[in-house]
């Protein structure tokens, strides 16, 4: 099966990633276009195709889907243009700027019925899946807490000194490290333990590297279940050595290297039965086009996920509460 991919846009930090993914699997390139002529010329390169304009790119009826990795502030612009054609659409994470744009998105998406996919690749780990297999389950009990984190040390090693300084921009990005690491562990934990009610948060300019930019944040998060859960997320750690851990009234989990579960005697022992691997992210999409089974994250999960975390950002503001509506959850 031929599958061209149409490039919108190239300066996440993901993207050589995602295209020496697309170069393994031996996808063509349609063409490629980014508002910065020199980042497309050298990507297009890379990839083996030409650098197109957008007028071009949307109507050409050999592209199979479209991938966008621009800067944030241009996601609702792009998916203008893009969202009519009605093919698949890959939107690199957050989706939107802001709560307003990811929710007129989600609108563009859904009036022209696109395959949605975006970057929450986490879903599709051992751990994780075997995680919710044993929530899911009752393994733990009534589970009374969860503390999730996400972090590493991108801005101690100037990671956004250059190529990918819009990032540490949040004129351009919208979020700092929190949104842009938590909400990797958010999907997680909405993914496992459902509706969150309300929430709060602190952030900080951590190194203060990048100018007005924070580099570390923390959130309280009231389920509806009844859970208490904090989420963390820095580009200031040299190591996040325990990435989640689950109480509950029976059982108990604490992941870092290994997955370990103990049961009501309190005792832990590392998983060694994990679920298989599934594809997620960028490589669930790319199964999809490619006609192979495939779990895709829907349009208005990710909508869900970028309301959450512009709320965890307002409360850190205004240092109180933020509720999230009901609302917010009905597809």
């Amino acid at each position: 099966m031929t599958v061209n991919l149409a490039w919108v846009g190239t300066a996440h930090i993901h993207t050589p990633g995602f295209i020496n993914e697309v170069l393994k699997r031996g996808i063509k390139c349609a063409g490629v276009w980014d508002h910065d002529d020199a980042r497309a010329k050298k990507n297009a390169e890379k990839l083996g195709g030409e650098v197109k304009s957008l007028n071009k790119l949307v109507p050409d009826p050999t592209v199979s889907g479209f991938i966008i990795c621009s800067e944030t502030v241009r996601h609702l612009n792009l998916v203008k243009k893009l969202a009519p054609t009605g093919k698949p659409i890959f939107i690199e994470k957050p989706v939107g700027f802001n709560a307003r744009d990811s929710q007129k998105i989600l609108q563009l998406l859904n009036d022209n019925k696109n395959v949605f996919q975006t970057g929450y690749f986490s879903r599709g780990s051992p751990v994780f899946r075997t995680l919710k297999q044993k929530v899911d389950e009752g393994f733990f009990g009534q589970i009374t807490r969860v503390r999730a984190s996400n972090c590493h040390s991108g801005a101690i090693k100037g990671w956004f000194d250059t190529d990918w300084r819009w990032m540490a921009d949040l004129s351009q990005a919208g979020v700092g490290a929190f949104g842009d690491l938590g909400t990797h562990m958010l999907d997680i934990l909405l993914w496992i333990f459902g509706r969150i009610d309300c929430v709060t948060g602190a952030t900080s300019l951590g190194t203060a590297r990048y100018t007005g930019c924070e580099e570390l944040g923390e959130s309280l998060l009231k389920f509806s279940s009844g859970v208490i859960g904090t989420l963390t997320a820095s580009w200031d750690d040299v190591a996040d050595p325990v990435r989640l851990q689950v109480s509950g009234t029976k059982g108990h989990a604490i992941l870092g290297s290994d997955l370990k579960l103990a049961g009501s005697d309190g005792k832990f022992a590392k998983c060694e039965e994990l679920l298989a691997p599934v594809s997620a992210g960028l490589n669930s999409f790319l199964d999809h086009l490619t006609g192979e089974k495939s779990e895709l994250v829907t349009a208005h999960e990710a909508y869900v996920r970028d309301i959450v975390m512009a709320a965890i950002y307002k409360g850190a503001r205004n240092r109180r509460w933020i509720d999230i509506s009901s609302s917010v959850y009905e597809s």
